[in-house]
C-alpha cells in the first residue's frame, strides 16, 4: 500500500472510531418488557381498556428491546435494531409521534428517526434519543412551576424528533423531570431544560427564573456546565431536580435541589454551580450507578453494595420503618449484590447480578409489584408470574407506573 492510501486508512478508520459512539449504560442484553401500577393515560402500553396492573403484565412490542425508559406519563422502548417505540400520554407531544387516532397513544407506537439509536430519556414532558453517531433528538417539552418553557426554542413543544444543535458527539443522555443532561466524547457536560432548582448546573441562581434578561434561550441551548480546574467528565445521573457526574478521576459532583439532602451535602439547600461531593469519597470501591427520585437517592458502587440517602418517609431509603432522613450514603441491607439501581418518585429498585429485582418504598401506585398498596421500607423481591423464568436485566419507573426488562432464561 502507498503511503497516501495508508494514511487515507488510517483517517477512515479514526473516522469509523468517532462516529460510533459507545458508553457503557448502553444497552446490550435484549429482552422484553413487563409493566405495572397505574396507567390512566396509557403508559402501561396495553391498551385502553387496562388502567391498572398488580403484577407485571407483557407489553406486545414487534421486536425485542435492549433499553426501557419510564417518563412522568409515558414510556419509551429501544429495540435491538436501534428502533424507539413510545405509549402514554401525548398531550405535551413526549411521544414524538402522531396520536391522532383515538386510543393510539395507549399502545406502543413507533418514532419515526432515520438513524440507528443507541439510548433513550425520558422526563416528564419530554424524551430524548441518542444515536450511534452521537447526535440527539428531543421531542416534547420542559416545564417549570409556571408551565411550558419549550423544548429548543422558546415556549414551543416539539411533536417530532428534533435534532439538538451540538458540535461535539454525544456518548449519554440522561432526563431529570424537565431537564436534559449530555456526556460528551470530549468529556464536557451539556445541559439545557429548567434551571429553577439549580439543575442545570450552568445558570446562576438570578437567572434561573425562566433565565432573567436573557430569556429561556439561555435555559434552553445546550451549554457547557463548568468545574474549576480541567475536569473530564465520563458519566452522568439525574434526579427529578437534580444531577449527579461522575469524572474520569472518580470524583462525584452534583448539583440541583438537596433540600432532603439527596445530594449528599451538608446543608439542604439549592445548589446552581457543580459541588464536588466529598460524602463519596469515603468508599474504598468506585461508584458506578446513581438515580434519583424526587427527594432521594440511591446508589452502588463496584462490589455491588446498594446504598440511598435523603429523604426517609415511605420507605423509598429501604432503612427500616425506623430510617429518618440521611445525608450520606447509607448501605442498605437484604439484597444480593446488585448490577444496577433506579428510582420513581418515592420508590426506589435494584436489579441483582444474578437477574432479580427488588423493590421497596411508597405502595399507593402498586409499582412495587406486591399486589398490594402497603409502603415497603426494606427491599422486597419482585415476584409475578411474567417474572417466573426470567433474568431482569433493568428497571425504569415513572410517576406512577414502573417498566422491567427482562429475559427468558431459555434464551441462550
Amino acid at each position: 500500500m502507498s503511503p497516501k492510501r495508508k494514511s487515507q486508512a488510517i483517517e477512515e478508520v479514526n473516522y469509523t472510531k468517532k462516529v460510533k459512539v459507545y458508553h457503557r449504560s448502553h444497552g446490550k442484553e435484549a429482552g422484553h418488557v413487563l409493566v405495572l401500577g397505574q396507567g390512566d393515560v396509557g403508559q402501561l402500553g396495553l391498551g385502553e381498556d387496562i388502567i391498572e396492573r398488580k403484577k407485571p403484565a407483557l407489553v406486545p412490542l414487534p421486536e425485542k428491546i435492549v433499553q426501557v425508559a419510564a417518563g412522568g406519563m409515558h414510556t419509551v422502548c429501544l429495540s435491538e435494531t436501534g428502533m424507539v417505540y413510545t405509549f402514554g400520554c401525548n398531550d405535551e407531544k413526549a411521544l414524538g409521534r402522531d396520536t391522532k387516532e383515538e386510543g393510539s397513544e395507549t399502545t406502543p407506537g413507533k418514532v419515526l428517526l432515520e438513524e440507528k439509536v443507541v439510548q433513550v430519556s425520558a422526563g416528564d414532558s419530554h424524551t430524548a434519543a441518542l444515536t450511534e453517531e452521537g447526535t440527539v433528538y428531543v421531542w416534547g417539552t420542559f416545564r417549570d412551576s409556571n408551565g411550558v418553557i419549550g423544548l429548543l426554542d422558546p415556549l414551543k413543544t416539539s411533536d417530532v424528533p428534533t435534532k439538538v444543535p451540538l458540535t461535539e458527539a454525544v456518548v449519554k443522555v440522561v432526563s431529570g423531570n424537565d431537564h436534559l443532561v449530555m456526556v460528551t466524547i470530549e468529556g464536557n457536560l451539556y445541559t439545557s431544560g429548567t434551571a429553577e432548582q439549580g439543575q442545570l448546573g450552568r445558570v446562576p441562581e438570578q437567572f434561573s427564573n425562566r433565565g432573567g434578561r436573557k430569556g429561556l434561550d439561555r435555559l434552553l441551548t445546550p451549554q457547557t456546565v463548568k468545574v474549576k480546574g480541567k475536569v473530564h467528565f465520563v458519566d452522568a445521573f439525574c434526579g427529578a431536580y437534580f444531577t449527579f457526574a461522575l469524572s474520569k478521576d472518580g470524583h462525584i459532583y452534583g448539583f440541583g435541589l438537596s433540600n432532603y439532602q439527596q445530594l449528599g451535602t451538608k446543608s439542604s439547600k439549592m445548589y446552581f454551580v457543580p459541588m464536588k461531593l466529598t460524602c463519596f469519597k469515603n468508599s474504598t470501591s468506585t461508584w458506578v450507578d446513581f438515580s434519583g427520585g424526587q427527594h432521594h437517592t440511591v446508589c452502588l458502587n463496584s462490589e455491588g453494595q446498594v446504598y440511598s440517602l435523603g429523604r426517609a418517609e415511605y420507605g423509598r431509603l429501604g432503612l427500616g420503618k425506623q430510617a429518618e432522613e440521611k445525608s450520606e450514603p447509607t448501605a442498605v441491607s437484604g439484597i444480593e449484590p446488585a448490577s444496577r439501581v433506579t428510582c420513581g418518585a418515592s420508590v426506589s429498585y435494584a436489579v441483582t447480578k444474578d437477574g432479580s429485582a427488588y423493590a421497596w418504598g411508597m405502595g399507593t401506585n402498586l409499582q412495587l409489584g406486591t399486589g398490594q398498596e402497603d409502603d415497603e421500607w426494606s427491599p422486597v423481591k419482585m415476584t409475578g408470574k411474567q417474572l417466573e423464568n426470567c433474568t431482569v436485566l433493568m428497571v425504569s419507573s415513572g410517576g406512577q407506573h414502573t417498566v422491567l426488562l427482562v429475559k427468558d432464561n431459555q434464551e441462550s
